[in-house]
């Protein structure tokens, strides 16, 4: 699925949310626990796994929106730390349990935290193993927006339909290089956005956005 989304061209925005009350608990401990105890490297394979799907998840060249409509544990953390905003209902909650069962995070969640959140704010919610309110994530700056839950999805596809109407070649430049920047030592992201804009000026996407500002028009990418 995530191979066709990203093959797909005419993608502009994809929205990851939950049907239920809970958007994701985590992963089944007591399957952890069997696979643990009948073959751990199938374990460490599966979570091998996961961890490429979250990945593939971050690197979609479009905008990826988080509908987070309740709680929010460990798996269900670290699948939303691959969107790049999050809206969530007023009523969720999210936290990374990891700590409280004795489990080392190995969904992304101890690279992708830190890279959101003051790595103060990361560490107590590694070291507490607490849920922590939508209000209080917003004010720590993981959350963009926390709606009323029965706006939650309309609102998430306002903010899909506003990032489609900007150039999607633009949007997943940007994407490239923010990633490319967070993930490399020594990483120049000044050098990288001028090379970035020089293999950009050719394409159709800037020339229409000039030619809609030239014409006091909205561009139609």
């Amino acid at each position: 699925m995530l191979d066709q989304l990203a093959a797909d061209r005419t993608l502009r925005a994809v929205i990851v949310t939950a049907q239920g009350r809970a958007f994701s608990a985590g992963g089944d401990l007591l399957e952890f626990n069997n696979q643990l105890q009948s073959d751990p490297r199938k374990l460490i394979e599966t979570l091998a796994y996961n961890q490429r799907v979250f990945a593939r998840l971050e690197a979609l060249p479009v905008p990826v929106i988080g509908a987070v409509n309740g709680t929010a544990v460990a798996g269900g953390l670290e699948l939303l730390l691959c969107c790049d905003v999050l809206v969530a209902s007023e009523d969720a909650k999210l936290g990374d349990g990891h700590a409280k069962y004795g489990v080392v995070p190995a969904g992304g969640a101890t690279v992708r935290l830190f890279r959101k959140i003051p790595v103060n704010r990361a560490d107590a919610a590694f070291f507490s193993a607490s849920l922590f309110s939508a209000r209080e994530l917003s004010e720590w700056g993981l959350i963009n927006e926390v709606v009323p839950a029965a706006q939650l999805l309309a609102r998430a596809k306002d903010i899909a339909l506003q990032f489609s109407r900007q150039s999607p070649e633009v949007l997943a430049q940007i994407k490239g290089l923010a990633r490319a920047y967070s993930n490399a030592n020594g990483y120049d992201g000044y050098k990288a956005e001028i090379d970035a804009f020089t293999k950009h000026i050719g394409g159709k996407d800037l020339a229409e956005g000039l030619a809609a500002f030239r014409d006091k028009r909205q561009p139609q990418y």
